[in-house]
């Protein structure tokens, strides 16, 4: 069994192979406290502490789970490297319990109370709007790591998944010009993100692929059971399932569209909420064939995932699995350090201002950049499931800037 110090000097080789950096600390005492805290974080002369804000418990703990693991591995990898602005990162963790009043509530003690200098945190779309007035109220700054719906932009928060033209309409046009689909039947979990979601790809269906809508059903968060929607897509034959289902229901849902005989060899599947976090709990036997559109595989190929992979199994096991979200929010913590020195500061006004423009050859999705609209250049990659529960990426995109509030679509 290692040390604490084999695995603290474990954390800081594998940061640095990670993040190629160079000398690994930057002293607190050339960064005095009260220069670069001037609005009374949480901030001393020797730590910073942060928060985090997920679903560790409830029917998002499926998915969310991934992000809370990432985002403390990225810490504990900067604290080794020396912390930020030689300070070290300290972690208030909070559990919004897949209920959106908890995150609000959550997210102004941690603000208010606590005084933490950013918040790495929610998932659903319905979090973040429910935490987005507290944070721009009380002038916080969120980390926010999914894959969304877009319009929104907000100088509180820097997205690192991304946003509907990103995904939700390449996606849409490489299964039209690869299957040739013009049905859809649109599935999603009833709350903000898959209904607005499912508007934008209706719009791009109808208006832009020239293709057909035949249904459109809608879920309560957690709910388990699909035998009537099954029997409807067997009558209405859709070319493409379009499926935005989140949570645990996931489980339930492919595990049921394969007892129906609903599988990849007589029906293509799109989905934009399945990722390695769900398929460890649904099956790769539940879903294999089936198609996912995201930026980011755990089968990605190339030195910084790999390096990436390493470090997440040493610390959580040989058995872990890594999904788009988790990689997006494994991104939030280093790019609130690139800012934070950037800056010279801990001020949320000025990391904001610094945050535009920084760029990350390291990532494991590979290189990307932050646009000056908070929001990442990512590429899109759809991956087809493999029995093992990974993914085989079957096409990349060139870098798609982000457009959150694209025309037409609103």
């Amino acid at each position: 069994m290692k040390s604490s110090r084999q695995k603290f000097r474990l954390l800081a080789t594998l940061a640095c192979m990670v993040f190629a950096c160079g000398p690994l600390a930057v002293q607190a005492a050339e960064f005095p406290t009260a220069q670069v805290n001037t609005t009374g974080l949480a901030v001393t002369d020797d730590t910073v502490t942060v928060g985090q804000l997920h679903s560790a418990t409830g029917t998002m703990a499926i998915s969310e789970t991934g992000s809370i693991q990432a985002e403390q591995l990225a810490i504990e990898q900067i604290n080794a490297m020396g912390g930020v602005l030689g300070r070290k990162i300290k972690i208030i963790v909070e559990d919004g319990a897949s209920d959106w009043p908890t995150f609000a509530e959550k997210a102004k003690k941690l603000l208010v109370n606590d005084k933490v200098a950013a918040v790495m945190g929610c998932w659903t779309s319905a979090s973040r709007k429910a935490v987005l007035p507290v944070f721009e109220k009380e002038n916080g700054m969120l980390y926010y790591p999914t894959f969304y719906e877009g319009l929104e932009q907000s100088k509180n928060v820097i997205y690192t998944g991304q946003e509907a033209t990103q995904q939700i309409i390449a996606g849409l046009d490489w299964i039209a010009k690869e299957k040739k689909a013009k049905t859809f039947y649109l599935i999603g979990s009833d709350y903000i993100w898959p209904r607005t979601s499912s508007k934008i790809a209706r719009k791009h269906i109808e208006n832009v692929l020239k293709g057909t809508v035949v249904g459109e059903e809608f879920y309560a968060l957690g709910s388990t059971s699909f035998g009537s929607l099954i029997n409807k897509i067997k009558l209405k034959k859709p070319d493409v399932i379009y499926a935005i289902i989140v949570g645990g229901s996931n489980v339930a849902f492919y595990k049921q569209l394969k007892a129906a005989g609903i599988t990849s060899d007589k029906q293509t599947l799109l989905t934009i909420s399945t990722t390695e976090d769900e398929v460890l709990g649904i099956g790769g036997e539940n879903l294999v064939g089936f198609y996912s559109a995201m930026k980011y595989f755990q089968s990605l190929e190339n030195d910084n995932n790999k390096k990436f992979v390493e470090a997440f199994k040493a610390k959580y096991g040989a058995k872990s699995v890594i999904g788009d979200v988790t990689q997006a929010a494994y991104l939030g913590p280093w790019l609130w350090k690139a800012a934070v020195e950037k800056a010279g500061s801990f001020d949320i006004d000025k990391v904001a201002a610094a945050s535009p423009g920084i760029e990350m050859t390291t990532a494991p999705e590979g290189y990307v950049k932050l646009h000056p609209n908070h929001h990442l250049w990512s590429k899109l990659r759809i991956g087809q499931w493999q029995l093992d529960g990974q993914a085989k990426v079957l096409y990349e995109s060139g870098l798609i800037e982000p457009d959150p509030f694209p025309k037409g679509y609103q």
